[in-house]
């Protein structure tokens, strides 16, 4: 029971990395909020393993605060906040992307960890205590062809975790991020651009330990990060990736 009377949020809660998050923390004691876009996937979560579902738009400065507001509602303080809720563009040349891709890639994967800093930060400096994580990405360390935007998202993610992690230390808060390798996730496909055995194994093939990522590796590494065995670390982008990034 690492995070035994821990309260937390999982952006993204409901499917993928973000589930697996929640059934981790949910099994290791923490009372947790499912925050997701889609109400029903989150309830679905939350129901499962015994937490609170709460819809929210990440990328939207009034339904994160909403999110806020009913957290501290229901737990009367917050120990832990993970950024995960994620999307990307399909895989294509760089010119190719969209103006309305690039923007909604940059507002639900970089604009919302402002938002979610700017509604929760005051009140775990004032508690003088909390850990957030960030779901990053190894895009964001070693960058894959045709994903640019995507990438340089990531990427932004990684250095606001480092930045967040120097100026939030003195208060007792913690910032780290994770970078997963694509994962068994409703994204899959779209990192893929077709999700055909063919390019499985192609796609495989540059990770060593020979598999993707998935949701229980990804609740490990957040349990351990989130927990106070973790109380001396701080700013780091931790690889979960088989090794891709070596």
């Amino acid at each position: 029971m690492r995070l035994q009377d821990k309260t937390a949020i999982v952006t993204g809660g409901g499917s993928g990395f973000g589930a697996g998050i929640v059934r981790k923390f949910a099994a290791q004691g923490a009372r947790v909020m499912v925050a997701d876009i889609n109400l029903d996937a989150a309830e679905a979560i939350a129901a499962e393993v015994g937490a609170i579902a709460q819809p929210v738009d990440v990328a939207d400065d009034a339904s994160v605060q909403a999110m806020t507001a009913a957290a501290l509602a229901a737990f009367g303080g917050l120990d832990i906040l993970v950024n995960n809720a994620g999307i990307t563009h399909l895989p294509q040349p760089m010119e190719e992307v969209t103006e309305e891709e690039f923007d909604r890639v940059l507002r639900v994967n970089a604009k919302s960890v402002f938002l979610t800093a700017r509604h929760i930060v005051p009140g775990m400096k004032a508690a003088g205590r909390g850990a957030i994580l960030n779901v990053a990405s190894t895009a964001g360390v070693s960058p894959r062809p045709r994903l640019s935007w995507y990438n340089a998202s990531k990427g932004w993610m990684i250095t606001a975790t480092r930045a967040m992690a120097v100026e939030l230390a003195p208060h007792g808060v913690r910032v780290n991020a994770i970078n997963p390798v694509a994962g068994e996730t409703p994204l899959l496909k779209s990192f893929m651009g077709e999700d055909t055995p063919e390019v499985r194994a192609k796609f495989l093939s540059t990770i060593p330990l020979g598999r993707f990522s998935t949701p229980d590796d990804m609740g490990n590494a957040a349990v351990f990060l989130c927990s106070d065995e973790a109380s001396m670390i701080t700013g780091v982008a931790m690889e979960v990736d088989g090794g891709r990034c070596i």
